[in-house]
């Protein structure tokens, strides 16, 4: 189990099952939160578009960038700043770490860009 300094860790899946350019949720958060593989970096945001509170693990990711498919608003996988209208407000973030093989998040441990808080 990862650094209990972070937080309670949720185990999320095998690394395996999570292949580069693809996503999955951590199962029982809430809020929802999706993890997306970036070329082999993981990334944890909320599953939540802030524009419309559509799933972004269902969206398209475009290298660091995930599309939510209601409304095509974009989010960094990376920071969870809003890219491109109509989205606006951030994503929160969360720490991820990998042990043993298997995925694992700190979904307590929410974090949202300050600079980008109302």
């Amino acid at each position: 189990m990862p650094d209990a300094g972070a937080g309670p860790w949720t185990e999320v899946c095998a690394l395996a099952d999570l292949g580069p350019g693809t996503a999955t949720t951590v199962p029982g958060a809430c809020p929802p939160v999706a993890v997306f593989n970036v070329d082999g970096e993981l990334f944890a945001v909320d599953d939540t578009c802030t524009h419309a509170e559509y799933s972004l693990s269902q969206g398209y990711l475009d290298g660091d960038a995930v599309e939510c498919e209601l409304h095509f608003a974009t989010f960094s996988v990376r920071t969870g700043a809003a890219l491109t209208a109509p989205a606006q407000e951030p994503l929160g973030t969360y720490p991820v770490e990998v042990e043993a093989g298997r995925v694992f998040v700190a979904v307590t441990r929410r974090c949202v860009l300050a600079k980008l808080r109302t």
